[in-house]
């Protein structure tokens, strides 16, 4: 089991990640390749979110989904 500290860093560690993958996604959309690829791509960074919530889920429940929204509208 984390220590409080831990788990206060390994939060912030995955919202981290969250917000990466998500920049990277959305350069994808408007860079210079296209079609399958670009599609693979987007793709690819939208399952490794999905992979990051379900581990930020099981560290603080429900409200992980609310953390990685309030993340996310930081940056756009």
């Amino acid at each position: 089991m984390l220590g409080a500290e831990e788990q206060r860093s390994e939060v912030a560690r995955l919202l981290s990640q969250i917000s990466a993958e998500y920049e990277a996604a959305q350069r994808g959309l408007t860079g210079l390749a296209f079609g399958t690829s670009q599609h693979s791509f987007i793709t690819s960074k939208m399952e490794r979110m999905g992979e990051l919530h379900t581990e930020l889920q099981s560290i603080v429940g429900d409200k992980a989904i609310a953390m990685i929204a309030d993340q996310l509208s930081k940056i756009n």
